[in-house]
């Protein structure tokens, strides 16, 4: 009995790591911000290729959002800081 409730907590385990490794990075239009510092904190920030980072403004720009980076939520959450402390709004889903 032990080993079966001992099996049923390691599933858990996995299966909450796997949901956190499906966190994503979202970033939302504004009215305040210029495409080049969109751009330019994309690649600071997220480490991010130029080309794509104009990519991910331009989805921005058009579709109001852009999911940017995927990964783990201590992954994603100081990239999130570092957008939000430039001042353009982004959320981890």
């Amino acid at each position: 009995m032990s080993w079966q409730f001992e099996e049923e907590e390691l599933v858990d385990v996995l299966e909450d790591e796997q949901e956190d490794e499906g966190r994503t990075l979202v970033v939302f239009n504004d009215e305040v911000n210029s495409f080049d510092h969109v751009i330019e904190t994309l690649v600071k920030v997220c480490k991010h290729e130029r080309h794509q980072a104009e990519q991910c403004t331009y989805i921005i720009h058009f579709k109001g959002k852009c999911l940017v980076k995927k990964g783990t939520y201590d992954m994603l959450k100081p990239m999130r800081e570092g957008i939000v402390d430039a001042g353009i709004n982004a959320v981890i889903n």
